[in-house]
């Protein structure tokens, strides 16, 4: 076997196996108190050391009962996506952290093209690619943003994403 087919193989299998633990929803998680802040830049770190973010993470905000492993992956996932669909944008995709109405909020924004509107409701459905050409030029098989979406309900918490002209923008509420 390929070993990039054996890698995508062994991903998708994990991809799977996750979004069924987190259809238990917060069963499936393992909080603890932390810092959205400090799993961001842990995130940036680790995994996106070299790449071109902007980071606006709120300084006095509050630890909250998270499952960072589910947070992680989360992170890994949007900033990724940003990453890969930014397009040629001059302005790098935008990372912030806020506390909004008593709730811990996350913002990632590419500054891309953005997708067809019609397609915003269908983020965050299991394998769904709103765009086939782009998707096989960039991997991926929709899973992804379904286990996002499935991270944030899990924490009690809610995924939403917008055109924001330029790019994508996608918004996570998780309760302190």
């Amino acid at each position: 076997m390929d070993v990039e087919v054996g890698s995508r193989a062994k991903t998708l299998i994990s991809d799977l196996l996750e979004s069924e633990r987190l259809a238990q929803g917060h069963r499936a998680l393992q909080r603890e108190s932390c810092s959205l802040n400090a799993l961001v830049r842990e995130v940036v770190e680790e995994r996106f050391a070299s790449a071109r973010l902007q980071l606006r993470l709120e300084s006095d905000l509050l630890e909250a009962p998270l499952d960072p492993v589910r947070l992680r992956l989360l992170l890994r996932n949007l900033i990724d996506n940003a990453l890969r669909h930014g397009g040629a944008a001059a302005t790098e995709p935008l990372v912030c952290t806020a506390q909004v109405h008593g709730r811990l909020r996350l913002v990632v924004r590419d500054f891309g093209p953005g997708i067809e509107e019609a397609q915003l409701s269908r983020l965050g459905e299991a394998f769904h690619r709103p765009d086939a050409a782009r998707q096989r030029r960039t991997g991926g098989v929709g899973l992804g943003l379904y286990l996002c979406r499935a991270v944030a309900r899990a924490h009690g918490g809610e995924l939403r994403f917008r055109n924001a002209g330029p790019g994508l923008e996608a918004t996570l509420d998780l309760p302190t």
